[in-house]
């Protein structure tokens, strides 16, 4: 079940999808690795963790650990699951700091009750609503992941799960699977009125009925129409060019003003702000 930076062309399983060729093609992809580290990053700061100490994750569909290389930076330790050995195998050669698990979530998550302080997962829930064999029934798969994960998940800690649903139908099976496990929470849409920037975040309660974030993307100051935002944001990602991200000025504004949207206190904008400064000696 490899995550994905990309929209997945349900071609089959995925562990017959992400074959090596496939595994190694999606993982020297630069667009994909820049996708895919933003959408970690955004997964991250909806989980809500505590500044204060390192926890620890459970990546769902973590491929060949693209999204685990951003927990780990930002100081985490992670476990991840998926169902394709080619991309695990991937994961493997480039030494990720995670620990890695073979498997299929749509048989359950095998940890201990309350092991995990958070789960992400990129691209790869909608997987389980493939009926790729026989005895596959996705309300069942579904609802074996979703309980198993909400045991193994501390009360009080939140899964956020972003998603590609091909419909409406999907998108009210997977939430109501979620919810008939015994999570609270709800869906979390960025840039909602955007075609390319659109993200879907499934973000779950475990044990408490939290406040639901607000999706980027839906605040519009009066003088600022809704639109140029999202044009904005393609014209970032387009200019970046596989570059990391997170030297852009661009990046570093987005930043700060998710920072003062959680009530953080932010030093202001000015002219200086993400300058490039010449090396000292």
């Amino acid at each position: 079940m490899a995550g994905s930076g990309r929209r997945p062309e349900h071609r089959g399983p995925p562990e017959l999808f992400y074959d090596e060729a496939e595994a190694r093609k999606y993982t020297q992809n630069s667009r994909v690795v820049e996708i895919q580290s933003q959408m970690s990053e955004r997964a991250v700061e909806l989980l809500g963790l505590p500044e204060d100490r390192a926890c620890l994750l459970l990546d769902v569909g973590c491929g060949s650990g693209l999204s685990g290389d951003y927990i780990s930076e930002e100081g985490h330790y992670w476990i991840g699951m998926d169902i394709s050995p080619a991309m695990l195998d991937v994961a493997v050669e480039r030494e990720v700091e995670g620990d890695l698990l073979l498997a299929d979530v749509g048989h359950g998550i095998p940890f201990r009750p309350g092991m995990f302080d958070g789960c992400i997962s990129i691209s790869a829930v909608q997987w389980l609503c493939n009926a790729d064999k026989k005895s596959h029934s996705p309300p069942k798969r579904l609802y074996k992941f979703f309980s198993t994960l909400y045991t193994a998940l501390a009360r009080g800690s939140r899964a956020v799960l972003q998603l590609y649903p091909e419909n409406s139908e999907q998108l009210e099976l997977i939430t109501a699977q979620a919810m008939r496990a015994g999570f609270t929470g709800g869906m979390v849409v960025d840039y909602p009125n955007s075609a390319k920037a659109k993200k879907f975040f499934l973000c779950l309660f475990v044990g408490t009925s939290g406040t639901l974030p607000k999706g980027l993307g839906t605040e519009c100051a009066s003088e600022e129409p809704q639109q140029a935002k999202f044009t904005n944001e393609r014209t970032r990602f387009r200019n970046i060019k596989g570059k990391s991200v997170k030297k852009s000025r661009d990046w570093i504004l987005e930043k700060k003003e998710r920072r003062r949207r959680q009530g953080k206190e932010v030093r202001a904008d000015t002219k200086y702000t993400g300058r490039k400064r010449r090396p000292r000696f």
